[in-house]
Protein backbone atom coordinates (compact mmCIF):
# COMPACT_ATOMS: atom_id res chain seq x y z
CA UNK A 1 0.00 0.00 0.00
CA UNK A 2 1.47 2.91 -0.98
CA UNK A 3 2.12 5.89 2.12
CA UNK A 4 1.77 9.00 -0.31
CA UNK A 5 -1.27 11.12 0.81
CA UNK A 6 -4.55 10.17 -0.89
CA UNK A 7 -8.16 11.19 -1.24
CA UNK A 8 -9.77 7.98 -2.40
CA UNK A 9 -8.97 5.20 0.16
CA UNK A 10 -10.67 2.37 -1.92
CA UNK A 11 -7.49 2.83 -4.21
CA UNK A 12 -5.36 1.79 -1.29
CA UNK A 13 -3.19 5.21 -2.20
CA UNK A 14 -2.56 4.90 -5.91
CA UNK A 15 -4.51 7.87 -6.48
CA UNK A 16 -1.89 10.61 -4.86
CA UNK A 17 -2.45 14.13 -4.46
CA UNK A 18 0.27 14.92 -2.57
CA UNK A 19 3.37 13.61 -3.78
CA UNK A 20 5.48 15.20 -0.58
CA UNK A 21 3.43 14.20 2.68
CA UNK A 22 2.66 10.77 3.98
CA UNK A 23 -1.19 10.05 4.04
CA UNK A 24 -1.93 10.79 7.76
CA UNK A 25 -4.34 7.49 8.05
CA UNK A 26 -1.50 5.80 9.02
CA UNK A 27 -0.65 8.40 11.96
CA UNK A 28 2.17 11.47 12.30
CA UNK A 29 5.18 12.09 10.59
CA UNK A 30 7.37 11.18 13.57
CA UNK A 31 5.03 7.92 13.67
CA UNK A 32 6.50 7.17 10.13
CA UNK A 33 10.08 8.09 10.76
CA UNK A 34 9.91 6.15 14.49
CA UNK A 35 8.51 2.38 12.45
CA UNK A 36 11.44 3.33 10.21
CA UNK A 37 14.14 3.47 12.51
CA UNK A 38 12.68 0.64 14.93
CA UNK A 39 12.74 -1.47 11.27
CA UNK A 40 16.95 -0.24 11.05
CA UNK A 41 17.37 -1.88 14.57
CA UNK A 42 15.95 -4.72 13.72
CA UNK A 43 18.12 -4.61 10.91
CA UNK A 44 15.19 -4.51 8.30
CA UNK A 45 15.45 -2.87 5.08
CA UNK A 46 12.81 -0.40 3.92
CA UNK A 47 11.66 0.08 0.87
CA UNK A 48 8.82 2.41 -0.19
CA UNK A 49 5.91 2.18 -2.57
CA UNK A 50 5.86 4.88 -4.87
CA UNK A 51 3.45 5.96 -7.75
CA UNK A 52 5.33 7.81 -10.58
CA UNK A 53 3.22 6.54 -13.39
CA UNK A 54 0.35 8.35 -12.54
CA UNK A 55 -2.25 10.70 -10.33
CA UNK A 56 -5.29 11.73 -8.80
CA UNK A 57 -7.59 13.56 -11.96
CA UNK A 58 -9.38 15.48 -8.86
CA UNK A 59 -9.58 18.94 -9.70
CA UNK A 60 -9.83 20.38 -5.72
CA UNK A 61 -6.75 18.48 -4.45
CA UNK A 62 -3.57 17.48 -6.36
CA UNK A 63 -1.84 18.08 -9.50
CA UNK A 64 -4.63 18.23 -12.29
CA UNK A 65 -5.48 21.07 -13.89
CA UNK A 66 -2.97 22.85 -10.91
CA UNK A 67 -2.10 25.72 -13.19
CA UNK A 68 -5.79 25.69 -15.04
CA UNK A 69 -4.37 23.67 -17.90
CA UNK A 70 -5.13 20.16 -19.16
CA UNK A 71 -1.22 20.12 -19.65
CA UNK A 72 1.05 21.23 -16.75
CA UNK A 73 2.32 18.00 -15.51
CA UNK A 74 0.34 15.42 -17.73
CA UNK A 75 -0.04 14.12 -21.36
CA UNK A 76 -2.97 16.67 -22.91
CA UNK A 77 -5.61 14.90 -24.00
CA UNK A 78 -6.63 10.98 -23.88
CA UNK A 79 -2.72 10.04 -23.70
CA UNK A 80 -3.21 12.50 -20.31
CA UNK A 81 -6.10 9.73 -18.89
CA UNK A 82 -6.13 6.50 -17.50
CA UNK A 83 -9.05 5.36 -18.33
CA UNK A 84 -9.08 1.78 -16.58
CA UNK A 85 -7.32 3.52 -13.51
CA UNK A 86 -9.43 6.92 -13.60
CA UNK A 87 -6.40 8.59 -13.14
CA UNK A 88 -4.33 11.19 -14.84
CA UNK A 89 -0.38 10.41 -16.60
CA UNK A 90 2.64 12.33 -16.48
CA UNK A 91 4.36 13.99 -19.28
CA UNK A 92 7.81 12.24 -19.04
CA UNK A 93 9.24 14.31 -21.96
CA UNK A 94 8.80 17.22 -19.83
CA UNK A 95 11.51 18.20 -18.15
CA UNK A 96 9.76 19.88 -15.18
CA UNK A 97 7.44 17.01 -14.58
CA UNK A 98 11.38 14.51 -14.12
CA UNK A 99 12.63 17.02 -11.83
CA UNK A 100 9.53 16.93 -9.90
CA UNK A 101 9.60 13.31 -9.95
CA UNK A 102 13.23 13.39 -9.30
CA UNK A 103 12.98 16.01 -6.62
CA UNK A 104 10.06 13.63 -5.08
CA UNK A 105 12.12 10.46 -4.59
CA UNK A 106 14.84 12.06 -3.32
CA UNK A 107 12.90 13.85 -0.45
CA UNK A 108 11.63 10.15 0.84
CA UNK A 109 15.30 9.20 0.63
CA UNK A 110 16.11 11.95 2.61
CA UNK A 111 13.55 12.86 4.84
CA UNK A 112 12.06 9.40 5.99
CA UNK A 113 15.73 7.57 5.20
CA UNK A 114 13.36 4.67 3.11
CA UNK A 115 16.56 2.45 1.31
CA UNK A 116 14.61 2.30 -1.99
CA UNK A 117 11.49 1.86 -4.31
CA UNK A 118 8.89 -0.14 -5.72
CA UNK A 119 7.60 1.66 -8.23
CA UNK A 120 4.02 1.44 -9.03
CA UNK A 121 2.44 1.16 -12.63
CA UNK A 122 5.58 0.42 -14.43
CA UNK A 123 4.05 -0.64 -17.71
CA UNK A 124 1.66 2.71 -17.90
CA UNK A 125 5.37 4.45 -17.40
CA UNK A 126 6.99 2.48 -20.92
CA UNK A 127 3.98 1.80 -23.05
CA UNK A 128 1.59 4.31 -24.23
CA UNK A 129 -0.90 1.03 -24.26
CA UNK A 130 -0.94 0.79 -20.52
CA UNK A 131 0.72 -2.68 -20.44
CA UNK A 132 -2.29 -3.53 -21.43
CA UNK A 133 -2.34 -4.50 -25.04
CA UNK A 134 0.29 -6.48 -26.91
CA UNK A 135 1.75 -4.09 -28.95
CA UNK A 136 5.41 -2.47 -28.21
CA UNK A 137 5.65 1.29 -28.62
CA UNK A 138 8.45 1.80 -25.50
CA UNK A 139 8.92 5.36 -24.57
CA UNK A 140 6.94 6.64 -27.67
Amino acid sequence: MDIQEHSYYASFGYHVTNFFAPSSRFGTLDDLKSLIDKAYELGILVLMDIVHSHASNNLLDGLNMFDGTDGHYFHTGSRGHHSVWDSRLFNYGSWEVLRYLLSNARWWLEEYKFDGYRFDGVTSMMYIHHGLQNQICFFA
